[in-house]
């Protein structure tokens, strides 16, 4: 079955809806430039109300490893998803003690040449290339780039996914 992630939360209600419809994973974004940004101790306040089996994701976008693992630790997240151009290395000094998403943009089949050079991460994630955005675009790519490619991660999709077109994708690239 289809895991689904429903990111962007910043209320209780909006989480707990998501969960009742059958999300698996909340995300809340810890990027203040984002729209949906959200401040650590309201994200704390939220997670603490949720349910156990609903898995709390903090997106991160080129911050510094101490204050994601602080954000982290302080908000009990389940999983990192680090949405910027943080490197091998830096995924590698975080996983020791979370799980970790890396996000990916997708604009040609070069932009996604570096994938399975970051073996210390859980899961991988391919969103949108749109220049001068971190993602977020509600803009789909060409999945096509993604099929017959072999990872070394379970793959999560993201980017303009809606009800008329998430059935094409989950059929043409069987994501996690």
């Amino acid at each position: 079955m289809v895991k689904v992630k429903i990111c962007g939360i910043k209320d209780t209600s909006d989480a707990l809806k998501a969960h009742e419809f059958g999300a698996d994973f909340v995300g809340f974004i810890f990027f203040k430039e984002s729209l949906r940004t959200i401040d650590s101790l309201l994200a704390q306040k939220i997670i603490e109300s949720l349910p156990k089996d609903l898995l709390k994701v903090g997106l991160f976008l080129n911050q510094d490893a101490s204050r994601v693992s602080r954000i982290a630790k302080q908000c009990h997240l389940d999983i990192l998803q680090l949405h910027g151009d943080e490197t091998p290395e830096y995924c590698k000094s975080l996983h020791k003690d979370f799980k970790i998403i890396k996000a990916f943009k997708v604009k040609d089949e070069k932009s996604i040449e570096s994938v399975n050079t970051y073996t210390d991460v859980d899961f991988y994630l391919f969103d949108t290339y749109v220049k001068g955005l971190p993602g977020g675009t509600g803009k789909t790519f060409n999945w096509d780039i993604l099929r017959e490619k072999s990872f070394k991660k379970p793959i999560f999709l993201a980017g303009g996914l809606t009800p008329g077109n998430v059935g094409e994708a989950i059929r043409k690239l069987s994501p996690y």
